[in-house]
């Protein structure tokens, strides 16, 4: 029978779908219950046995991320993409590059090694250690050797770098002598080759 427990005098509980029916709508409301909905076996929502399906596939079934193809339940995939995928896109936290979350470490290892230049201090400091330096500059030049060397190298490093004298000029003059002479040859055959026409014609 449907009725399953007292919730009090007027109503009383389907034994389908757990709710509270008015006792005297029970038996009618039974028989159409158990005839058109159906338990959800994941959420334990009542839905429409014809619909049973099209709920699943659109609230239950695993879904794909995206971005790195991994499957998972419907429910976790806005924190995956927002929090774990290797593939979302991360920010360096020292150049604000965007670039996939998986190649992050070994991008910021190589980019935080870059050295900039303190305004306070005139030394150059690497891009990892600025925030600390910031803190505790007082604005006053290191000159110790070893301080000095390394500022020297890092001036070094970001000196601009002479370029090489271009090579193409001797390769301009060699190409402009190979023309002239190969002129001059030309000219002169044309002159020895008229020269003898004109003898003939005396």
């Amino acid at each position: 029978m449907a009725v399953a427990s007292d919730h009090d005098d007027a109503t009383k509980i389907c034994s389908h779908c757990d709710r509270a029916i008015p006792s005297s709508n029970l038996d009618l409301h039974y028989t159409h219950c158990s005839r058109n909905l159906e338990k959800c076996k994941i959420c334990g929502d009542m839905v429409p046995k014809k619909h049973a399906e099209e709920h699943y596939s659109s609230t239950h079934a695993p879904v794909y991320c995206s971005l790195c193809n991994e499957m998972m339940a419907p429910e976790n995939l806005a924190l995956h993409k927002g929090e774990k995928c290797p593939q979302r896109i991360a920010t360096c936290d020292y150049c604000e590059f965007p670039l996939p979350a998986i190649d992050l470490s070994e991008h910021q290892e190589v980019c935080g090694n870059r050295t900039e230049l303190c305004h306070l201090c005139n030394r150059y400091i690497r891009l990892r250690e600025r925030i600390a330096h910031e803190v505790s500059c007082n604005g006053v030049p290191n000159t110790t050797p070893e301080t000095s060397r390394a500022t020297r190298e890092a001036e070094r490093e970001h000196a601009p770098r002479r370029r090489p004298p271009p090579r193409d000029f001797s390769t301009r003059r060699l190409v402009f002598t190979i023309a002239i002479t190969g002129i001059a040859v030309l000219l002169g055959s044309l002159l020895f080759q008229s020269k003898p026409d004109q003898a003939q014609l005396h």
